[in-house]
């Protein structure tokens, strides 16, 4: 399997090289990560159901790179890629092991070949990056027949923007949003390029989409959510209202994209 090129990614977006320092509670906390990362193996292991051992994986948007750590535990094979080189240095400093590898990579344009891998995570990584199309087709073609990619996204309407902490920031209007980051002191430029429910569907129509945020919401603790969401609480019982009945308004999906001519969803 051939590794990418250390070349700066061209396609993406200037801030997004320098995302590790913008936001660097949400890429070095290694318990929030690694908690996550567990939610990433329950659900491939129920997908698949096999030993995940024989499986390579590809974690586009690996940062600091302690998920892809992670996930080397339990894949035979895992190579994380950013473009953010302040990232990528941190993770090969930190995290050196036989099977895990890390790189500077565009996800747009991605130095692999076809069909190089069984499994790809692209959590919360399509708002960030210019062109969301071009990067599910980039992961159409990487990701090998049958394999599965482990999609996470938000929903531009989602009450609390997920990266500000701000209530309703990414239901405004780009130059609103911008304004609303400056009054708080947050930042000057909101880039993130949220979607509605019916937009993130229409990204990932090439693929067969597996449903797990409504069984996710059902039993967190199967999946290893309940730090998210705990059973019996005011929130569990808000939470599958909503996956029942206002799915189009979940905050987050995570659904698994598999590459296959059936396209039916389940």
């Amino acid at each position: 399997m051939a590794m990418p090129s250390n070349r700066r990614g061209l396609g993406a977006r200037p801030d997004q090289r320098d995302f590790s320092r913008i936001f660097p509670e949400a890429v070095y906390s290694a318990e929030l990560r690694e908690r996550k990362a567990s939610t990433m193996v329950a659900v491939l292991r129920d997908f698949f159901g096999v030993d995940l051992g024989s499986l390579t994986l590809l974690d586009i948007g690996s940062s600091t790179g302690i998920i892809a750590r992670y996930l080397s535990e339990h894949f035979g094979r895992v190579v994380g890629i950013d473009v953010d080189r302040s990232a990528i240095d941190f993770a090969q400093r930190n995290f050196k092991k036989a099977n895990l590898n890390f790189a500077l990579g565009d996800a747009m344009d991605m130095a692999f070949e076809d069909h190089a891998f069984d499994v790809i995570i692209c959590a919360h990584i399509y708002e960030h990056v210019a062109d969301a199309r071009r990067l599910m087709d980039e992961i159409y073609r990487v990701l090998k027949p049958g394999g599965a990619c482990y999609f996470a996204a938000c929903n531009r309407l989602s009450i609390r923007e997920p990266h500000y902490r701000l209530p309703f920031l990414s239901m405004l209007p780009r130059r609103l949003s911008h304004l609303y980051l400056r009054l708080t002191k947050k930042g000057t430029i909101y880039r993130e390029n949220l979607l509605t429910y019916k937009k993130i569907h229409g990204l990932v129509e090439r693929f067969l989409v597996v449903d797990y945020t409504r069984r996710i919401v059902k039993s967190p603790r199967l999946f290893h959510a309940d730090y998210m969401i705990q059973e019996g609480t005011f929130k569990f019982r808000l939470a599958n209202f909503m996956v029942r009945y206002a799915y189009a308004l979940c905050p987050t999906y995570i659904w698994l994209l598999v590459k296959s001519d059936n396209r039916r969803r389940t």
